[in-house]
Formats: structure tokens, sequence, C-alpha cells
């Protein structure tokens, strides 16, 4: 019997920006690299879909650091030569903001398709327009919403689908912890988060997120009430100069979803932990309620539901945490970034579905925008649809 014949797709991907935190660590050595580990996206028995990165940035030394870490080969500081070259098919942005959208225009305006982090752009007006300045170029596009393949939210997902909540009524967001200022005890984060000038702020960076995690497993945002804040007034930064905190470190915002459905969303940075994780959601419906964290969901369903009563003069005699149990791993959980990497690769080469275009992105960053209109108004604010 004569074996069968086998088909790898070399995919040439242009990635530029990740020698940062975020593009290092998620998308160079826990997606592509890992990728090209397990021997490509298997697409069956005989096709595979294999990735052949170039690493692009400004400082050759880093890059040249990052191969070594990596064991990826190829890097060049010339993004317009790379831009040229018709092997690499794919290009990646995960530069700052607002580098962002003159880079993907470029890589539009060469024929690649693109993928890149969010926020996609500094304003909603810049994020539509490379949206559909790629689509008029016919090139395929993709925005990273890492936190929809997170363990626990494909576990919440599970859940609605399988209609355990009943009617969904509400959704409480915990997000945060608290960054060291970097005077004492150094910055767990760079000191640009915090500069409005340099496209910092907690508004920003956040509701690009949660506006993907509501409309992905909930339903569409409606409308937005946000107050922001600026808590800490002064930080240290990488030179340990002390500079002026302009942008907010902290975001109170509650949203109108379809349905009816009310959430409401903390995220700080300046906040300490009691809590099962980083970030928490808390879902309550008319048949159960369920809390999830970024791996671990915990359910109650309405027969397991206590039946307190308030007694301030007494000790609890319930113990709240009790009564629920925890969602036992049903399925394999891969890193959320390179689950959606692999979707997009897929989509690049097989024309399978990705609905996270940078339409959706561009969504992300209009609900900042209008959180921070919000918050400038005192007020709520509507979301009106794009397209």
């Amino acid at each position: 019997m004569s074996e069968k014949s086998t088909t790898t797709h070399t995919v040439g991907i242009i990635m530029n920006g990740v020698t940062g935190r975020m593009g290092t660590n998620q998308h160079l050595m826990r997606s592509i690299v890992e990728i090209i580990k397990q021997g490509g996206v298997r697409i069956s028995p005989t096709e595979t879909i294999m990735p052949d990165p170039i690493l692009v940035g400004r400082n050759a030394a880093k890059l040249e650091k990052l191969c070594k870490m990596s064991g990826i080969e190829k890097y060049t500081t010339n993004l317009d030569e790379v831009m040229h070259d018709d092997h690499y098919s794919i290009y990646f942005d995960s530069q700052t903001t607002g580098r962002r959208a003159t880079a993907v225009k470029q890589a539009a305006e060469a024929g690649k398709h693109v993928y890149c982090e969010k926020p996609t752009a500094v304003d909603t007006a810049t994020a539509l327009d490379i949206y559909k300045f790629c689509q008029e170029k016919g090139v395929k596009n993709g925005v990273v919403q890492d936190k929809l393949f997170l363990p626990g939210m494909r576990k919440v997902q599970r859940l609605i689908e399988n209609g355990f909540f009943g009617e969904i009524l509400s959704i409480r967001g915990e997000f945060g912890y608290w960054v060291f200022e970097g005077d004492t005890i150094p910055a767990q984060r760079p000191s640009w988060n915090y500069k409005k000038e340099e496209d910092g702020g907690i508004i920003v960076d956040m509701l690009c997120h949660w506006r993907y995690v509501l409309d992905g497993i909930f339903g569409n945002v409606k409308a937005v009430s946000c107050l922001g804040a600026t808590h800490i007034p002064e930080r240290v930064d990488e030179q340990g100069n002390t500079y002026k905190a302009t942008a907010d470190d902290s975001a109170y915002a509650t949203f109108e979803l379809d349905g009816g459905i009310i959430a409401h969303f903390n995220s700080s940075w300046t906040v300490r932990v009691r809590r099962d994780d980083l970030l928490t959601l808390q879902i309550d419906g008319t048949k159960g309620s369920a809390v999830a964290g970024l791996r671990d969901c915990w359910i109650q369903h309405y027969g397991n539901t206590p039946k307190p009563v308030w007694n301030p003069d007494i000790p609890q005699p319930i113990n709240f945490y009790e009564g629920w149990a925890k969602v036992p791993d049903q399925e394999f959980h891969d890193n959320a970034f390179k689950v959606q990497w692999e979707m997009f690769l897929r989509h690049v080469v097989k024309d399978e579905p990705f609905p996270y275009s940078l339409l959706e992105g561009a969504k992300g960053v209009q609900l900042a925008e209008k959180g921070l209109e919000s918050w400038e108004k005192r007020c709520w604010v509507d979301i009106p649809s794009l397209s």
C-alpha cells in the first residue's frame, strides 16, 4: 500500500511589536511557537498549516534576544522591506495602539491579511476606517478577543447553551489588582498605562474587552454609564522618575444589554483582591447563578439556593459558599490566544468562518469612547450600531 500524500500550507507571518510583554508571552511563545512545536494546525490527517514567522521591531538587540529565546530564526527592523515580500501573507500587529492604524493600512495595501491586538485604534472613526480599508482591499482581517476562549468563559457559554440560567437577569464583573506605584516596590505594569497622552487609561484598555465578552456571550451592549477615576495621582516610571498620572486607573461602568440584561463591571488597578481570581463574573438568572474566573466556574441552581433572613443581631448561620458546585472540565481548553490564532490561520488558508473581524475591534473602541463620554457628561450614553 502506498502512503497518502500530505499537504503542508506554509504561511509567512509578519509579527510586528512582539517584543512587548503581551506580544512575547501570549502571541509568540504560547501561540505561534507552540503551534510550530505541535507540528502546525492540523486540518486533517493529511493536511496541516505551518506558521513561518518573521519578528519585526525597532530594536535589533531585543529582536535577536527574542529569536534566541523562541527558536525563530528570522527578524528585521525594516518593516517596509518585509511588507513587499510575497512569502508573508499575514501581518500581525501588537504595537502600541497609536502606531497600529498606519501599519495595518500599509499591510492591507500590500495585500496582507491582517490580525491585530486591541484596541485596534485610538478612536472609533479610525478603527472603523481600517476595517473598511481592509474590506475594500479584499484582505481577511481579525482582532484578538482572547477572553472569549478562556476556560471560565467557555464554561459559562456551555451553561447558557444548556439553558442552565433560565432568563439571565444581570452580570457583575470584578476585574483588577493593586499595581504598585513604583517608589518602593517596582510597578508591574508599564508607566504609559497611566498617561493619557500615551493612550493610557483603564477605560480605553478594558472596555474593549467587556464589549466583546458581553456581545459575544450575553447580548449586544445598548448603552453605558461610566465613571472613571485617577485614584493614585503620582507614580514612578521605569527610570525611577516621578510622573503625574494623567489617565484613569479605575472605572465603574454599568451596561444595558439587549433583552433587558444589566451588567456592571468594576475595573481597577487600585484594588486588593479578595475573590477567586483577577477577573470574576457573577451571572444571575431565574433558574441558576454562576461565578466564573479565568479558568474555573461555580454554579448554584434554584434548588440549591438558600433562604437568608436579615438579622444582624446573631452570627450569620448560613455558609454562603456551600451549595455551590464546581463545573468540571468536560473538554480540553488550550491557551486562549493560541486557540484564536489557529482559527485565524484556518480562516486564511481554508476560508473557515472567523466572526472576529476588525469591525468587532471597532465596536470595542466605540464602547471605550462612549465610556469616556459618559464620564465627561456624567450621564447614560447610547451605543449606536456600527457597520
